[in-house]
């Protein structure tokens, strides 16, 4: 038992030393903090533009693997979308690794959508995201920006933004994980305080402002690393809700006309105030057994479709334009964004024995089969 203690006592002091490696982010200089690459934490306009000339960007986002089913309800009401500048609507899917078909991954890219990371394992219970360290990171998004990549033939360097599983922070860890591999945003961190006006993307360069819902969140300066914040919905009876599948207060999932007008008044939140990206995060499953939501959030798209100044993009989008803010007379005139499609060699590989839990996996993919079911440290099944 004293062994134990004593090297317990070696891990916390190694994982202190760590710590106090990353300097300790001070308040933001907005001399010093510039665009492209630096934002202090803030509700102001990107560029200082007025409320009535910046673009209102939609984030319709989709949690978890992609299969053969949810393949079904993305096809039915996303494919085939364009804004009212005739560019394509622009989604973003935060996929896991387990039970995922990279077929059907390469297929949503194709269609030009955003392919971001939420972990290999997902796994629970969710202190394990909190008591996250540095190496537990990089296995699970580091290595993850591989697999994916990998499996689903598609370019690394396409593979932008992270969204941390159960929206558990990981303090510096995650963020760490992303400067060290090239990827920029993270859409993990909700505001509940930032809601109205709403809290605009920002750096890590200098401390963040923005309230910590569920801690551990960053304290050390990570320079160029952007945070995408998830601004939260209010309920019914005005609680705030950071994913719409987690509102507790709703209308009745029967009534289209009230869950219509549910979303809609969440918009205008932002859209009446100052068009801080709209966010629909959500999971496929919540639309799929209710279709009176499905029904209403098809024609909530279909209207910001038809707006002149809003639109559906995905997160990289919205922090290229925070890079470059031009107001919305200049960004509809702008060319749409050029995508060169993947190639899917198909393989249907299995079945894959897994060390970690002892099961056996089939893998739909667009490669060659591994040789053991991918899993944490070994992303490849090499």
């Amino acid at each position: 038992m004293k062994l134990i203690k004593v090297l317990l006592a070696f891990v916390f002091i190694a994982l202190a030393v760590a710590a106090e490696e990353l300097p300790l982010a001070k308040a933001c200089d907005e001399e010093l903090c510039k665009l492209p690459n630096c934002r202090c934490s803030s509700s102001n306009i990107p560029g200082g533009l007025q409320a009535r000339d910046t673009p209102q960007f939609v984030l319709l986002t989709f949690d978890d693997g992609v299969n053969v089913i949810n393949i079904d309800t993305y096809r039915e009401i996303l494919f085939g979308r364009r804004n009212k500048n005739n560019c394509p609507a622009g989604v973003t899917f935060f996929v896991n690794h387990e039970y995922t078909d990279y077929q059907r991954v390469n297929e949503l890219y194709n269609q030009g959508f955003e392919i971001a990371l939420h972990s290999i394992s997902h796994q629970t219970p969710q202190s394990y995201w909190a008591e996250a360290t540095y190496d537990d990171m990089m296995k699970e998004f580091g290595d993850q920006k591989r697999q994916m990549s990998h499996f689903a033939n598609i370019p690394e360097d396409a593979i932008q933004g992270i969204r941390i599983p159960f929206l558990q922070m990981t303090g510096n860890a995650s963020f760490q994980v992303m400067a060290e591999t090239g990827l920029k945003y993270d859409s993990s961190w909700p505001t509940t305080r930032f809601v109205s006006p709403g809290l605009w993307p920002y750096t890590l360069d200098y401390a963040s402002t923005q309230d910590c819902v569920i801690p551990p969140c960053p304290t050390a300066s990570i320079p160029g690393i952007w945070v995408l914040p998830m601004i939260a919905w209010t309920d019914l009876n005005g609680f705030p809700c950071s994913m719409t599948d987690a509102c507790v207060f709703v209308p009745p999932f029967t009534d289209e006309e009230a869950w219509f007008k549910f979303i809609l008044t969440n918009f205008e939140r932002h859209y009446l105030g100052n068009r801080a990206p709209f966010g629909f995060y959500v999971h496929e499953w919540y639309i799929r057994v209710y279709p009176a939501v499905q029904r209403a959030l098809v024609r909530f798209l279909d209207l910001v479709n038809n707006l002149n100044d809003a639109f559906m993009v995905t997160g990289s989008d919205v922090i290229e334009w925070v890079q470059d803010p031009i107001p919305v007379n200049e960004y509809v005139r702008k060319g749409c964004k050029r995508h060169v499609p993947a190639g899917c060699p198909a393989a249907s590989c299995g079945p894959l024995s897994a060390t970690h839990n002892l099961m056996s996996y089939w893998m739909q993919i667009c490669n060659t089969c591994p040789r053991v079911y991918p899993w944490l440290g070994n992303p490849l099944g090499e």
